[in-house]
């Protein structure tokens, strides 16, 4: 799942958003984080940053929308 802003920042921080894949949930876990502290702080970007989750592109000079992508399959 990727949920970003294509102006390249998402509110105050310097990421443009967030990716989430597969080993998401395995690295937060690794990482000894507490997701559902997390969740009720409404903070998805100290976890995000902490297992590399971020997306940070640098302001791309446009600001059409916000833009997320799921993808639903097998894995090979």
């Amino acid at each position: 799942f990727l949920s970003g802003g294509t102006d390249g920042r998402d509110g105050p921080t310097q990421a443009a958003g967030g990716i989430v894949n597969q080993n998401t949930l395995a690295d937060v876990k690794a990482a000894g984080l507490n997701l559902k502290a997390a969740f009720a702080n409404n903070d998805s970007f100290a976890v995000l940053e902490a297992v590399n989750g971020l997306l940070i592109t640098g302001a791309t000079g446009t600001n059409v929308a916000d833009i997320q992508i799921m993808a639903i399959g097998a894995t090979p």
